[in-house]
């Protein structure tokens, strides 16, 4: 059966480079951005640093997503050098399954980042808000191929994204995902790092153990992913960090029932103890149960047409 999935995926694409364009092309070349070229809408998100909020370039009245984060917290929190390696990262990074960084600019209180606004949000949302909180195989294939072909992509750049989870995956049109928030990323050309970051229950092995870690963490997580698109919950998952510290020391977790032999299959080759010993990205995008069931998923849609 033929994969045809890639022409919607093309059009955003698209559209979004020609957004990018006309955006640019109505400013002057040197033009210095300002809040005052954006109208700000309603708050799409808040963290320890920023707020997200809809806002429409004036000029083309297109929307973005605009992240405004106060010097003052991330001074106080001395987080002013990860916000400066997460613009470095992001504006070099050129990818279908990256959200794209428009362009940034600061002031003397507060620091913006302009993106691209994703109509559908948060995949953690859209997660939360299907039967029994989890994804059908054909969805969880289709969107676990996307993010592991952006992480491929990353790897390629010598980037390791650190915290790969649903809250950090955005969906457009089409079922497109992108991968965002690159506020842990690092760019390591030398691939060992051993700095411990990201969220609890998707660290590695290596990272609970304060040992050396490469870009093979983000393999891990994205075992840690499939498992939580498919039954609604990470494998690890404990009341206390230290159970489930204990749990990622020792791999320990199970399968549950409705999980295809196939799915459970490729979440055991992704978390493995030994990093170097971690299936590829690319043998993930190739791997049987996601190929055939992103098909299934394609087949479907068209159907829907």
């Amino acid at each position: 059966m033929a994969v045809v999935e890639d022409n919607p995926k093309n059009e955003v694409v698209q559209r979004i480079e020609k957004i990018m364009k006309e955006i640019y092309s109505k400013r002057p070349a040197n033009h210095q951005w300002k809040l005052s070229d954006f109208e700000i809408g309603t708050p799409l998100g808040r963290g320890k640093f920023g707020r997200v909020y809809l806002a429409r370039e004036k000029n083309t009245e297109y929307m973005v997503a605009l992240k405004m984060m106060f010097k003052s917290e991330l001074v106080k929190d001395h987080m002013e050098h990860q916000v400066r390696r997460e613009i470095e990262i992001q504006t070099h990074l050129n990818h279908p399954n990256i959200l794209k960084m428009l362009t940034y600019f600061w002031n003397e209180k507060t620091i913006c980042l302009i993106l691209e606004f994703a109509q559908e949000g948060e995949l953690f949302k859209v997660l939360n808000s299907q039967p029994h909180k989890r994804f059908d195989e054909p969805t969880a294939a289709y969107y676990l191929r996307q993010v592991a072909d952006a992480l491929r992509y990353c790897h390629s750049q010598s980037v390791i994204h650190r915290d790969i989870k649903p809250e950090n995956l955005l969906l457009f049109s089409h079922h497109v995902i992108k991968l965002a928030d690159f506020g842990w990323s690092v760019h390591a050309p030398s691939k060992s790092r051993n700095t411990m970051c990201g969220t609890i229950d998707y660290l590695p092995p290596e990272m609970v153990d304060s040992q050396t870690y490469n870009e093979y963490v983000d393999n891990w997580c994205l075992g840690v992913l499939c498992y939580e698109f498919l039954c609604g919950s990470p494998p690890f998952e404990s009341s206390e960090q230290a159970e489930t510290f204990r749990k990622i020391r020792a791999v320990m977790y199970g399968f549950k029932s409705h999980m295809s032999e196939s799915s459970s299959q490729l979440i055991s080759k992704l978390l493995v103890k030994v990093p170097k010993s971690r299936l590829s990205l690319t043998d993930v995008i190739r791997h049987p149960w996601v190929k055939t069931n992103c098909e299934i998923f394609t087949k479907i849609k068209l159907e829907q047409k």
